[in-house]
């Protein structure tokens, strides 16, 4: 090792102390002894030659020096702690975990799950229900699937399933505004929105609607509490035709306009480009996006 480095865990002791500005705190943390911890900090200044805390009576505070240097030893852990992340996930080759907004997973997913086991006995799937965007470099997720549009920087997408969108409201809401004749007029209505707000946009350009407004009104990550938000009378609402099927029925809720088919706006299954390789993602996505799945699910 190059001498010039200084040890380990005279370094921890120092990113411990600093963030905590106590000794005490950075020892328990650590599970060392404050005096251990004040050994391990003269040790790495006696290195640097330079001192990188003022030591008073209630604490300590950091010098100039240690200001400075601290920034590149939390970023130095953050490198170690993703690499040794990376490293543990190309091993692990026996689970695969996906993230899946709740809807997708109850109405599309779980019904062919076993059509996957029996074709990959050596994976085993880790479902993680969410509507929020996925951070694959720190929530150790390995694919996700989204709806939307599909278009995500840095990222593999590939579409999966494209579901039949409608258009409901309250029945309160209908009574109030009236029922619309044609897709402008509901360019005035109040719409509840999806988190990326892009849905509605393309529903009114598939319907030739041009100059609609910015989006306004409420948006929601989860589609479950989008649907209660439509049924609370918030505006009217663009969901899957599977998801209100029974609103629809019992009369909670009213398809306001025909259906209208929009093959961009879809489900994706998204992964970072560089992992699209690994054995237990490319397995996944070929079924995914084979015959099997995307057939009626006869598992059900």
């Amino acid at each position: 090792m190059d001498q010039r480095v200084p040890p380990l865990n005279a370094l921890k002791a120092f990113e411990a102390a600093a963030r905590h500005l106590s000794v005490k705190l950075a020892a328990e943390e650590l599970c060392v002894t404050p005096g251990a911890v004040s050994q391990m900090l003269k040790t790495l200044e006696a290195h640097l030659g330079v001192r990188l805390f003022e030591r008073v009576p209630r604490g300590i505070y950091l010098t100039d020096a240690g200001r400075d240097y601290l920034p590149s030893i939390r970023n130095a852990f953050r490198q170690i702690a993703e690499a040794s992340r990376r490293v543990a996930a190309s091993n692990d080759v026996g689970t695969l975990t996906l993230s899946v907004t709740p809807f997708f997973a109850s109405a599309w997913l779980v019904p062919r799950m076993a059509s996957f086991q029996r074709a990959h006995p050596e994976i085993d799937l880790q479902i993680v229900t969410s509507s929020a965007l996925v951070d694959f470099s720190r929530s150790g997720v390995d694919v996700a699937v989204r709806h939307g549009l599909g278009r995500y920087p840095g990222l593999r997408s590939d579409r999966v399933v494209t579901v039949e969108m409608v258009v409901v409201a309250a029945p309160s809401l209908v009574a109030r505004l009236e029922r619309p004749n044609s897709p402008a007029d509901l360019a005035r209505w109040p719409q509840v929105h999806d988190a990326d707000r892009k849905g509605w946009s393309l529903w009114f350009q598939t319907n030739g609607v041009e100059e609609v407004r910015a989006p306004r009104g409420p948006s929601f990550d989860d589609t479950g509490l989008l649907l209660k938000a439509v049924l609370s009378g918030q505006g009217a609402g663009l969901l899957p035709a599977a998801m209100v099927e029974n609103e629809i029925k019992s009369g909670e809720l009213v398809q306001v306009l025909e259906t209208t088919h929009m093959e961009e706006f879809a489900y994706y299954l998204v992964c970072p480009d560089n992992k699209q390789g690994l054995p237990k993602i490319a397995a996944f996505r070929e079924w995914i996006l084979g015959p099997s799945a995307q057939s009626a699910a006869a598992d059900r």
